[in-house]
């Protein structure tokens, strides 16, 4: 997808589909996850195994309440769920897809 196709990175709605950005690298570790972005170098931490499910079945589903639903995550607990996919989608971990791209879909 070039550049221009790209959908804005403007405020994280979870409405909308997203993904775990192709400059992304997670490993999985006990806590959660250690992400390394390739573009900024930056190396951050998913702190639970139910935020790397969120993050990894986000292209699987066509918005981001979906994926919350699918990993499991109890109701008190999407709001957190909600303020940590917008945190990962300012760093660039993860981003806006195009809802008519089924290539990600599995």
């Amino acid at each position: 997808m070039s550049t221009s196709q790209r959908p804005s990175p403007a405020t994280f709605d979870p409405d909308l589909p997203y993904r775990c950005s192709p400059s992304v690298a997670l490993r999985p570790e006990p806590f959660g996850a250690l992400v390394y972005h390739f573009g900024t170098r930056k190396l951050s931490f998913l702190k639970t195994q139910r935020l790397v499910e969120v993050v990894s079945v986000l292209d699987q589903h066509p918005c981001a309440h979906e994926a919350i639903d699918a990993a499991g995550v109890a109701p008190e607990q999407r709001t957190a769920y909600l303020r940590a996919l917008a945190g990962l989608a300012e760093a660039g971990t993860i981003e806006r897809r195009d809802p008519t791209d089924q290539s990600e879909v599995s």
